[in-house]
């Protein structure tokens, strides 16, 4: 799609019509997640942090982001796609890959597909939609990229070199900002030039995934479209307006963190066996804390208190440390079973809460109701020393919770933890994928050392 969350905001607001809009956070470190086609012309782009983008362009108007909405209006695209073929692989609300191979012949031409979906998209939604059309997903990102807004590239097998060598190596998906400067730096400019270089000159930056990244830059990709392609993780993270070195305010951060986490893990019908704490400090070095838990859950308790503890020992290994983004993961992931009859009595209480809480925010927003695990409480800083933690002492529940209290410590066990398609496919490839990257598409292999 094109501009995805600021074209809805434009389309839903007529004032903002031909206007410089900017949808994302307003805050001393928000960032920009889509950019109308207005503001781009002065440089702005998404991951843009808002306060550079207000440099750029002064007149430029925020608006917050409405992620329900937006998630509302790509089910509709997304019922377009399914139209055409079953092959549907979503990288994001606004982009995905579509194999349309099987129904050439009875819907026609891939081409005429395109153009349909194209126009099934805008009369439905009144939004516009780029597509690329080409033999396999890298060339078909490219082309969809290369006439916004409202595009249609269509890329045929002897098309390709002539294609893609003019264009600039940062246009080949994978290549990210790091690795570009290194390439640049050998006097390789363009696709072209990357692609008819000596193995032995790229061989320093891309170390043995040379070879296919000259492959790449030739248009060579033969990863299927994968359909329904399983989520692999739910999470939840904030960057602070402020750096945060206090243990209270930062573990009431990460149980709000790890209930919304665990609200969409629920909401999706899955259960984890894996728990993941990212941390970020204000030098921006980020690691990464995570086990794992038997069995897989989708209880808040649980998980708060697993999240909890790799935060802690964390900030035993640094005290002191001021943090400027918290986050809370669950993975290996599976989907929900019918509940045990034989159940642990905390555990049948956990899920009741859960469903309690669900059940309420589901009728009077997100906003209806808090843990109280999630507000601030005074505490010390940690020791420089690991030491013996103590017993869990419970707090009282917040007005309209009911039962225990969120903050008692689960019973529940914890374990430490320490294909080639046809070559007549044509997979058609809609949609820019900048508003909302929840899946990656995983061009190119992060080479070590970036």
């Amino acid at each position: 799609m094109d501009a995805f969350y600021a074209s809805i905001e434009q389309r839903d607001e007529p004032a903002l019509r031909g206007k410089p809009v900017i949808v994302g956070g307003t805050g001393g470190r928000g960032v920009v997640a889509a950019a109308s086609y207005e503001v781009r012309k002065f440089g702005v782009h998404s991951a843009m942090p808002t306060r550079e983008a207000l440099r750029r362009c002064p007149d430029a108007i925020c608006v917050h982001p409405r992620i329900a909405h937006y998630s509302a209006i790509s089910r509709q695209i997304f019922a377009v796609f399914n139209e055409f073929t079953p092959q549907v692989e979503g990288l994001s609300l606004d982009e995905a890959f579509l194999d349309v191979t099987a129904s050439i012949g009875a819907l026609g031409t891939a081409e005429h597909m395109a153009r349909e979906i194209k126009q099934r998209i805008r009369n439905r939604t009144e939004l516009t939609a780029s597509v690329g059309v080409a033999p396999n997903k890298l060339v078909a990102k490219i082309a969809s990229d290369l006439r916004k807004p409202d595009g249609l590239v269509i890329v045929r097998p002897e098309d390709i070199t002539a294609l893609l060598d003019p264009l600039p190596i940062r246009k080949l998906f994978g290549l990210g900002a790091k690795t570009a400067p290194k390439v640049e730096a050998l006097g390789i400019h363009t696709l072209g030039e990357l692609r008819q270089a000596s193995p032995s000159r790229l061989r320093p930056v891309f170390g043995r995934y040379t070879e296919r990244v000259q492959q790449r830059a030739a248009g060579v990709d033969d990863r299927p479209v994968i359909a329904d392609l399983d989520e692999q993780q739910v999470s939840a993270e904030e960057t602070f307006e402020t750096d945060i070195a206090d243990r209270g305010k930062l573990q009431a951060e990460l149980a709000r963190l790890a209930d919304k986490a665990c609200a969409r893990l629920r909401a999706k019908g899955l259960v984890a066996s894996c728990v993941t704490v990212k941390i970020r400090r204000r030098d921006f070095a980020t690691y990464a804390r995570q086990k794992h838990i038997e069995p897989q859950t989708q209880e808040t308790r649980v998980i708060m208190r697993v999240a909890s503890d790799l935060l802690d020992t964390w900030l035993r290994e640094q005290p002191g440390a001021a943090l400027r983004l918290l986050g809370v993961g669950v993975s290996d992931l599976g989907p929900e079973v019918q509940g045990d009859l034989f159940a642990a009595p905390e555990t049948t209480r956990n899920r009741q809460l859960d469903a309690a809480v669900d059940e309420i925010r589901g009728r009077f927003g997100n906003v209806a109701l808090t843990r109280a695990s999630s507000l601030e409480r005074p505490s010390a800083r940690p020791s420089a020393r690991p030491s013996a933690r103590p017993s869990p002492r419970p707090s009282p529940a917040r007005a309209g919770e009911g039962g225990p209290s969120p903050d008692l410590r689960s019973t529940s066990p914890v374990d430490g933890g320490g294909e080639k398609p046809s070559p007549q496919s044509s997979p058609a490839k809609a949609g820019e994928g900048e508003d909302s990257p929840t899946r990656p598409a995983g061009d190119l292999p992060r080479p070590r050392g970036r």
